[in-house]
């Protein structure tokens, strides 16, 4: 082959290996080294070049060289916030159908069912139960109609989950993060 060939297989072969880069994804940290979320390596390159994000070490991780005309910038698999925004502040939602509904998934908590679903307070509002995260629950309207205005022992019913408050997104990434990596 004539080396002009072999310029133009490589630079046709250079953009199936450059969108294969950008397919990864980076673990961001927090400031305070907590697992925060996954971004694509374009948010990832955008971050470490203004300034915003380091690049973390641990030394079995992945890296990817990432090139422009000026810059060749190694990304790393985990980067580390240097910022944090104050404005940032999840708050618990409040406890409405949705919510509790996206919470039990969309299913009853007492028979499983999906169809027909209402709310239920676990202690009946007459009872002095509440209407907060750890009294409501999703209940199909034949288990809500047998409950009624008593509590689940004195019907024989029993829930499939305990009912509680949902927990802040970055909380349930580093979870998951966590429970995922190996140790060496």
């Amino acid at each position: 082959m004539k080396p002009q060939q072999l310029t133009q297989t490589a630079s046709a072969q250079n953009p199936v290996v450059r969108d294969a880069v950008l397919q990864h994804s980076v673990v961001v940290f927090s400031k305070n080294y907590l697992p925060v979320s996954r971004i694509n390596i374009k948010r990832a390159v955008v971050l470490l070049v203004n300034g915003q994000a380091e690049a973390l070490g641990f030394g079995t991780g992945q890296q990817w060289e990432v090139r422009s005309p000026n810059l060749v910038l190694v990304v790393p698999e985990h980067i580390r916030l240097i910022h944090t925004n104050p404005e940032r502040f999840w708050k618990v939602p409040a406890v409405t159908r949705r919510e509790v509904l996206r919470r039990d998934h969309h299913a009853c908590q007492y028979c499983g069912s999906t169809r027909h679903l209402t709310l239920d307070h676990v202690i009946p509002r007459s009872k002095g139960g509440s209407h907060t995260w750890d009294n409501v629950v999703t209940a199909c309207e034949s288990c809500n109609g047998q409950k009624g205005a008593r509590l689940p022992h004195e019907v024989g019913m029993t829930l499939s989950h305990r009912p509680k408050a949902p927990i802040h997104p970055a909380l349930q990434f580093a979870e998951q993060f966590w429970q995922t990596q190996t140790l060496p």
